[in-house]
């Protein structure tokens, strides 16, 4: 029995939210956002204390991007009756972390603006398509994994400090992975957590149960716009709007581009002023709502997307109890547990690219540019991993036009 196509094309008229929900539906929203605050919010704050940000700071984050994402998913899923889960760039929040920490917060803000513009661009315009063709797919997953990797190789670090404790997870983590591959992760999180306030001293103080949301005025510098808001723009594009149509269509969700893009641009120029990075499609858990675990009648599943949604609203009220918690995880753990929810992205990456073909050469030599951390002129790594990629594949083009004629 084949699936019906075209599923969220347009809105499924007399459906009723209330009637169409169901105890799976709204347990695989529950999911992707535990899943995204197990994974990328766990990134968010790596990155977040490269940047030395205070606890403050980092809950007014929290709040902006679960509220952007959770209001997008929300209003997407109702409009299409599809699954649209919505969430915060993960590849952006890694290049965040290798680039934030030498950019004043205000360049980092005016970088979110202008990569929320161009999004809003491409997705009016109608051009998503035409200018990722612009970008080889080699090129664009030798920079993903590039940025991916330097981030993931931190979190080994920790064996110089904490030897024995970064050991012992990281055994639980492959026990897990073997026993219960979906949840290792989330697993993980709970006894950190558990260890971590069973052990903490007393005297820390109450947590801020609701986050202190502060705007921050734009500025613009050439290193922010070339080393972050170029490469965020061109990773959520690829890692996560690309992906999270694609994972759609694979289950029979068939959603335009175009009304996608203008949303989620619109959300993240809300949260950008409050320290939200890009809005975009959860790649990562966007299967979770769209497979039939979320529902076996597929004109029901749009709730996983609403209660993610409903959900990720619920994690931007109280942010600041979030971000105290996670906050008082020790930082060799944050970066071991980081650095595992970013495995299946970074196999991603590097399959991609060692499978690109007669690119794969270009590939390698922007994943080796980008997670070589250069920085020429203030400009960061992932840029030039772009610019020596699309160098190599048209010159390497160029001399097989010119041998064979």
């Amino acid at each position: 029995m084949s699936a019906p196509a075209d599923t969220s094309a347009a809105p499924a008229h007399g459906r009723s939210l209330m009637r169409d929900a169901s105890a799976s539906a709204i347990a695989a929203g529950f999911l992707a956002v535990l899943v995204s605050n197990a994974g990328p919010l766990l990134i968010f704050l790596q990155s977040a204390r490269a940047m030395g940000v205070s606890e403050t700071v980092f809950s007014g984050w929290v709040a902006a991007i679960s509220l952007t994402a959770g209001l997008a998913s929300i209003g997407l899923s109702l409009a299409f009756r599809a699954p649209v889960l919505v969430a915060w760039s993960a590849p952006g929040v890694v290049l965040l972390g290798t680039v934030g920490p030498g950019l004043p917060f205000s360049d980092i803000v005016g970088a979110y603006l202008v990569s929320a513009g161009i999004i809003l661009i491409i997705g009016v315009s109608g051009l998503f398509d035409r200018l990722l063709s612009l970008v080889p797919p080699a090129v664009a997953s030798g920079m993903m994994a590039g940025i991916l990797f330097t981030f993931g190789a931190s979190a080994m670090g920790g064996f110089a400090t904490a030897p024995l404790m970064v050991g012992i997870l990281l055994l639980a983590f492959v026990v897990l992975s073997v026993i219960t591959p979906r949840f290792a992760l989330i697993w993980l999180l709970a006894g950190v957590l558990i260890l971590t306030f069973a052990s903490a001293e007393t005297g820390q103080g109450a947590p801020r149960i609701f986050p202190q949301l502060t705007a921050t005025w734009p500025t613009f510098s050439t290193a922010a716009l070339l080393g972050l808001a170029l490469p965020l723009t061109l990773t959520t594009l690829t890692g996560q709007f690309l992906a999270g149509l694609a994972i759609l269509r694979t289950y029979d969700f068939h959603l335009p581009a175009r009304p996608v893009l203008v949303v989620a641009s619109l959300a993240s120029f809300a949260g950008a002023f409050f320290g939200g990075i890009t809005t975009a499609l959860a790649s990562i858990t966007m299967a979770l709502g769209a497979s039939a675990e979320a529902h076996p009648d597929p004109r029901r599943r749009y709730v996983a997307g609403v209660a993610t949604g409903g959900f990720f609203v619920l994690c931007a009220i109280f942010a600041g109890t979030i971000g105290w918690a996670m906050l008082r995880i020790p930082a060799e753990l944050i970066a071991l547990l980081a650095g595992l929810a970013l495995l299946g992205a970074i196999a991603k990456g590097l399959s991609d690219m060692l499978g690109s073909g007669a690119d794969m050469q270009a590939g390698l030599l922007t994943f080796i540019t980008t997670a070589s951390g250069v920085t020429i002129l203030d400009i960061g790594s992932a840029f030039w991993g772009i610019l020596v990629g699309v160098i190599a594949v048209h010159t390497a083009r160029l001399t097989n036009r010119l041998r064979g004629a």
